[in-house]
């Protein structure tokens, strides 16, 4: 835990450090002669398997290729990023459209260049000797959540649409380090989590494996991360966007196709980071979330409207926006990777 707060440390002083709010990037030269721009791109979490496209595109000078020199930095959960990349203390942020929707509803300045994680992997998880077989057999169980996250405010619709109320479960409030240990220990039944994230890295740890219900196989779906930018950066930098968006497209493209070449690339990455077989069964479990039935076979993160629609109804009714707003309060689909 101690080396976990010293590494949330330094993402934070990093966020405060990065300096991304002039009208112009800074230059740096690549190792060809080329000038490239500097940016930065700040991701949700410490780095886990739903990240190696990242690393992969950095390490395959792919990002290079598009003229920018990018440095990847951890964050501290999708609402600080989203803040920070409002802010301009970073150039991009990689982020939950959840979290996304909420600062935007809060006066925030960013808007979505691009979800592509367009499936939600948001689920209900739990080790599979408990007799847990579906959700109405949720029903008396205890389940570690963190309060005010966009999964607590969506549970209950979760929870509506399977014949449930909230008062069949009870959530016991767990920051979301600790929601992994109080199931492993036993003090729950369940977490809140991802799929692609606290499921595989659980199981690793305990020696047992992990069943979910996800909320996308039971009635309740919805887009999850993609990459996000200040509307500051779509007024005065709109080509550097352009080529991040289409830079980052490219590299998860080739990541899907290269998977093992992919995890290999993340190496380093963090003091965190998972062994890599987690890190295979997180990615991939992440590239099942890249599309929907309307952008099926199109290039990762081109996104469709009514997908976006959709997303925004299942917040407001959630509460987390209070009301619903066009796409384009949200997300600039000008700036999307050629289809």
């Amino acid at each position: 835990m101690k080396i976990r707060a010293l590494a949330a440390g330094t993402a934070a002083a990093l966020l405060l450090l990065a300096g991304c709010g002039g009208s112009e990037p800074e230059k740096t030269t690549g190792a060809d002669g080329k000038q490239l721009d500097k940016a930065t791109l700040t991701l949700n979490w410490y780095p886990y398997g739903e990240h190696a496209p990242f690393y992969y595109g950095k390490a395959k000078g792919i990002f290079e290729k598009h003229g920018i020199d990018l440095t990847i930095q951890a964050g501290q959960g999708s609402q600080k990023t989203v803040q920070a990349t409002s802010a301009g203390q970073t150039d991009f942020g990689w982020a939950d459209t959840p979290a996304l929707l909420a600062g935007v509803a809060q006066g925030q300045k960013l808007k979505s260049i691009g979800v592509f994680l367009q499936t939600t992997p948001s689920s209900v998880q739990f080790f599979s000797d408990k007799p847990i077989k579906a959700p109405a057999d949720l029903k008396g169980k205890t389940i570690a959540s963190t309060a005010g996250d966009a999964l607590s405010k969506t549970f209950p619709v979760f929870l509506k649409a399977n014949g449930l109320s909230e008062a069949d479960v009870k959530l016991q409030n767990t920051d979301a380090a600790g929601k992994m240990a109080a199931v492993m220990s036993g003090q729950v039944d369940a977490l809140l989590g991802y799929a692609t994230d606290q499921g595989p890295t659980m199981q690793a740890k305990a020696g047992k494996p992990v069943s979910y219900l996800r909320f996308a196989d039971h009635g309740l779906t919805h887009f999850s991360n993609g990459l996000m930018t200040s509307d500051k950066n779509l007024a005065e930098r709109k080509d550097l966007v352009q080529r991040m968006v289409a830079a980052s497209s490219e590299a998860w493209t080739a990541a899907k196709a290269d998977q093992e070449g992919a995890v290999a690339a993340m190496a380093g990455a963090s003091q965190q980071l998972p062994a890599p077989e987690v890190l295979r069964e997180q990615f991939a479990k992440t590239l099942e979330l890249l599309s929907t039935p309307a952008t099926q076979g199109k290039a990762p993160g081109v996104n469709d409207e009514a997908d976006w629609r959709k997303t925004i109804e299942v917040f407001a009714t959630a509460g987390v926006i209070q009301k619903a707003e066009q796409p384009s309060t949200y997300w600039d689909g000008a700036v999307a990777p050629k289809a």
